[in-house]
């Protein structure tokens, strides 16, 4: 397996309404169909955020159609983590539970500590801030992970 380039990534956070979805939008983005890539949360029990939507939105990914799913809907679905080259944590909770998860596999996971935006601001400005201010730090992640990607477009 290249290093720089798995075949196929699973990131994770609390959610899978901010941090993991921005993740899989910006790597769906950058490089297509050379990766295959999904993302879930701990629980799903929270819809898709407007703010993630928003400044995805400004660097060319579309987050608005994005369905949430948790590890245990993906095991209802038959999804198999094994199957997934790359495990990504963005969080402390969804590292935990990937670790317990794949304990039996032999698979790579990575934990990225990545800014929880939720919360953050209290105008609709400082909101935005902050999650550019993730949206990026995960686009420097992606790139310095997976290698620059395609750089024809915004992202």
């Amino acid at each position: 397996m290249n290093r720089l380039r798995p075949g196929s990534v699973l990131f994770c956070c609390d959610h899978n309404a901010v941090r993991s979805p921005m993740a899989e939008g910006i790597t769906k983005r950058l490089y297509g169909h050379d990766i295959y890539v999904q993302s879930a949360g701990v629980r799903n029990d929270l819809e898709i955020d407007g703010f993630a939507i928003s400044v995805c939105q400004e660097i060319g990914v579309e987050l608005s159609r994005h369905r949430v799913r948790s590890f245990d809907e993906m095991e209802e679905w038959g999804d198999d983590l094994s199957a997934f080259d790359l495990i990504v944590a963005l969080s402390p909770a969804s590292q935990r539970r990937v670790l317990e998860l794949t304990r039996v596999h032999s698979l790579e996971v990575e934990y990225w500590p990545v800014l929880d935006p939720t919360g953050l601001g209290e105008t609709r400005a400082q909101k935005l801030a902050a999650y550019r201010q993730t949206r990026d730090q995960l686009m420097s992640r992606i790139r310095a992970r997976f290698g620059p990607g395609d750089t024809s477009g915004p992202a």
